[in-house]
């Protein structure tokens, strides 16, 4: 295919150079340095124009917003606006209609694996929009990651990213305030991860991405929580989620105060920089 990628950052770079290098003809924009194989375009609009299929990855829906208003007139018609950033739903509902009435397919597919995920093509997608339009980038999925959900309509992909990341935002909470308990009562980590692990307490958090350095599998927390998943990118998603859950009046007080204690450790403690599993050593400095 001939693909536009716009927002080369330190995830879309390795997804470009993943698609460039199974041969699709990729015309990359952004005010990054450019990955190998792709061609490099002076705007979003010429990265776009001729494309199959235009695939963004951009920091927040302000900004998707304004990049869809420039490059769908330079789309051609029947191309398919893929985009892979994580923003709240409104955006990616509102991105869908214009890209309806400009005649373009459009599917919302943020993902989940993290720089990791990206660089090795193993990224799990999250897609809403049509099914004729989810098709049509299936085989891009195929390359850039090793699962892709359809989700159904247009801006549940970002409804399932963000209820999946509040899920794990307050579930490392809770496994590293288990952590704290259990030091402070004498139980041996690694005889508690040996116990959770394998009864009712089992999570995620624990089984595969333990915040304890030198217990389970390798995680950040054995590389002085240097991020897989960043503290302030967590803390993204939880707002996210809390403004979905304000606009459809869902009570999520597990999911609130979640996000008040990130925003503590991002923007008040030592949070920003470093890996989300880093709330364990947060939690050990204090008492009750």
């Amino acid at each position: 295919m001939k693909i536009g990628f716009i927002g080369l950052g330190n995830m879309g770079a390795p997804m470009a150079a993943n698609l460039a290098a199974a041969g699709h003809a990729v015309t990359g924009f952004d005010t990054a340095a450019a990955p190998d194989g792709l061609t490099m375009a002076d705007s979003a609009a010429k990265a776009a124009a001729g494309a199959d299929v235009v695939i963004t990855m951009l920091p927040n829906g302000d900004i998707l917003r304004s990049v869809a208003a420039e490059i769908h007139p330079a789309m051609k018609s029947g191309a398919v606006h893929l985009d892979c950033s994580t923003v709240d739903v409104d955006s990616a509902r509102a991105v869908a209609e214009q890209a309806a009435a400009a005649g373009l397919g459009a599917v919302d597919a943020p993902v989940s694996g993290g720089i990791g995920g990206a660089t090795n093509g193993t990224l799990t997608f999250m897609a809403g929009g049509p099914e004729d339009a989810f098709a049509t980038v299936q085989p891009l999925f195929d390359i850039m990651g090793q699962k892709a959900v359809h989700c159904g309509d247009a801006g549940n992909g970002q409804a399932a990213k963000i209820c999946n990341n509040m899920i794990l935002g307050a579930t490392m909470i809770a496994t590293t305030e288990a952590f704290v308990l259990a030091d402070k009562l004498g139980l041996d980590r690694q005889a508690m991860f040996d116990v959770v692990s394998t009864s009712s307490g089992y999570s995620w958090t624990m089984n595969a991405y333990c915040p304890a350095p030198g217990i389970g599998p390798q995680s950040p927390a054995d590389n002085d929580y240097k991020p897989g998943f960043a503290a302030e990118l967590m803390l993204k998603d939880l707002r996210l989620s809390q403004m979905a859950a304000e606009a459809v009046d869902a009570d999520t007080p597990m999911g609130a105060r979640a996000t008040e204690l990130y925003a503590q450790f991002v923007e008040e403690e030592d949070g920003l920089g470093r890996d989300f599993s880093a709330m364990l050593p947060r939690f050990e400095k204090r008492g009750r």
